[in-house]
């Protein structure tokens, strides 16, 4: 048996150049980019989640508010329109606008008198429009009794959500026989 001696290499050890910290620079950075938009998609779904709740804030408090429109008119006895305190006559030059540019008060509005909550921004207004009355057909010629007609009125009403800035203006026609 022949012993061989070991041989111990002299050679220096291979020069390092660095890929593997270049690569997980690379997927760090690729990370980061990918944790970002994650977060920024959510911040904004977010964002919309809170707008749509305040639009349907601001619609049910509008509903509400022409609810209590119609149910002031269905009092037995009306008091006249006199073009103030939220009751007009049919398209009065001094209504409230409440669309376009010109947000314009009018000679006021009626403040919905419920309980809305405290989730809305500002309680819901409302104004009513008495409309001409409608002679029914075939009635005309009667005499008497008089003719029977009947009443239109339009009611708008304005509800906010849980900012001012969230508005939304409903209108409906109620028929008063």
């Amino acid at each position: 048996m022949t012993i061989v001696p070991t041989v111990q290499s002299t050679r220096p050890p291979r020069q390092q150049r660095g890929m593997a910290l270049v690569i997980s620079l690379i997927l760090l950075l690729l990370m980061s980019l990918i944790g970002l938009t994650a977060m920024q998609s959510s911040t904004l779904q977010e964002r919309m989640a809170g707008n749509t709740r305040d639009r349907h804030l601001a619609f049910e408090a509008a509903e509400a508010a022409l609810r209590e429109g119609e149910a002031f008119l269905d009092q037995p006895t009306l008091p006249d329109f006199t073009n103030t305190a939220g009751l007009y006559q049919g398209n009065a030059a001094n209504r409230p606008v409440w669309h376009g540019p010109a947000q314009a008060a009018g000679n006021g509005v009626r403040t919905f008198s419920g309980d809305i909550g405290t989730a809305v921004a500002q309680p819901p207004e409302y104004f009513i429009e008495e409309l001409r009355d409608i002679i029914l057909p075939g009635t005309e010629t009667e005499l008497p009794p008089p003719p029977t007609s009947i009443s239109y009125f339009r009611i708008t009403s304005r509800g906010f959500g849980g900012t001012a800035e969230s508005v939304v203006v409903l209108s409906t026609i109620y028929r008063r026989d």
